[in-house]
């Protein structure tokens, strides 16, 4: 299986290292490289090639605000490590594709990186309430629950194809397709293609 490269961007050599150990550690994710927050990270991208950046913001969110700004000029998508909600509504109107906490498990970490590849977000339910505050309700975010198959079904399903054509692109049979569908509908509580759409939407799991 080809590996997802993933560029580790921290200030703390600590937490890089801790980073790249539980990255390392995982089937189908390398670390691509990793670096400190003084970097230029266009240029950076351009040399490591990375699919995906893991930016980890800190403890001291008034020491990462100003960094925050640089987020749209990079190229791939970005996925942030917050110590809490201070930052989140700032974070996702600067273009992050991914949020989690710091304190976050490795399946949950695992899955905001895949989602931000395939053209889908993750973002913890604690900062979602933050990114969101219009709802009366912020719904459980079963991103941490979806496979990497399950995500790219996902991702097809919300551009409109139909099983066929989604078996095609991912070159399994259409009975698997329909075992992916059924388990999806079932994860986000919906019964219809169309609520599967409007509902990852509404979750944040798709960018339309």
């Amino acid at each position: 299986m080809e590996e997802l490269r993933v560029l580790i961007v921290a200030d703390d050599p600590l937490a890089r290292g801790g980073l790249v150990t539980v990255l390392e550690g995982q089937p189908g994710y390398t670390v691509a490289g990793q670096i400190g927050w003084d970097a230029d990270l266009q240029h950076v991208v351009g040399v490591y090639q990375p699919e995906v950046v893991l930016w980890d913001l800190g403890w001291d969110s008034s020491l990462a605000a100003d960094r925050l700004t640089s987020l749209r000029d990079i190229p791939i998508p970005v996925v942030l490590l917050l110590s809490s909600d201070a930052l989140a509504s700032e974070a996702w109107n600067a273009g992050a594709r991914g949020m989690v906490l710091r304190d976050a498990d490795t399946p949950q970490l695992l899955s905001a990186l895949t989602a931000a590849v395939h053209g889908l977000v993750a973002v913890d339910p604690t900062l979602a309430a933050v990114v969101h505050p219009s709802r009366d309700e912020t719904p459980a975010n079963p991103a941490g629950e979806l496979t990497r198959r399950e995500l790219e079904v996902l991702r097809l399903l919300a551009e409109g194809l139909p099983n066929k054509a989604i078996a095609d692109a991912l070159s399994i049979s259409e009975h698997t397709v329909k075992f992916h569908l059924n388990t999806l509908f079932s994860k986000l509580g919906v019964q219809s293609r169309t609520e599967a759409v409007t509902r990852a939407t509404r979750l944040g799991l798709i960018l339309l």
